[in-house]
């Protein structure tokens, strides 16, 4: 696969993962995600992609610092329907890193040490964009994100799918949106708000 060369520079995401061991997956608990691995799930690279990824990020180390979190430990909930803002995109991303998801899960494993149905959750009653929850010790932490900060997606896209589009921008449409997706990572700081 070719991709940009910054996805590489991208901080991974790791947690532990007790069904690792159990299966023999591998023999250290631990999982990890590149961005690259998640472009991959999404199919695509753009700022909801980038957004998901940020939040799981930032969040990971706003609750448990240089410590690893347990993947099988975590519930999400996100403000926004399934059908508004690409939130979709958001959970799909999320439930991958997390294994969070709404009410399906395989029940081959007669325990609940692996259970994750209904730790994922549309339609939250908050205020923010994203709540995270320890479900080990009820720490929650809130995310928002605000790319807009540092760029304007929506005038990226326009400029290569408008009727009226010069060629030129065309052209440079995927370089232009890939160095968009660049800048939220380079000012990540600036546009996720973590709140405790």
């Amino acid at each position: 696969m070719n991709y940009p060369k910054f996805f590489n520079k991208i901080e991974k995401i790791a947690l532990k993962d007790e069904l690792l061991i159990f299966l023999w997956v591998n023999n250290d608990w631990i999982i990890d995600f590149s961005y690259v691995d998640i472009v991959k799930t999404a199919w695509h690279s753009c700022w909801t992609v980038a957004w998901a990824y940020l939040i799981a990020l930032k969040w990971l180390k706003a609750l448990y610092g240089d410590s690893l979190p347990n993947r099988w430990k975590i519930k999400v909930e996100i403000r926004k329907d399934t059908t508004e803002d690409n939130a979709w995109v958001v959970w799909c991303i999320l439930s991958n890193i997390t294994w969070a998801t709404t009410n399906y899960w395989f029940g081959w494993i007669p325990t609940w040490q692996f259970y994750r149905r209904n730790t994922l959750f549309y339609n939250a009653n908050i205020e923010e964009d994203v709540r995270f929850t320890d479900l080990d010790t009820w720490n929650s932490v809130w995310v928002n994100y605000r790319p807009w900060k540092v760029v304007n997606p929506m005038k990226i896209l326009k400029s290569a799918i408008w009727p009226n589009a010069k060629e030129e921008d065309i052209k440079s449409f995927p370089v232009r949106f890939q160095n968009m997706v660049k800048t939220i990572f380079d000012n990540a700081d600036e546009v996720i708000e973590i709140i405790k």
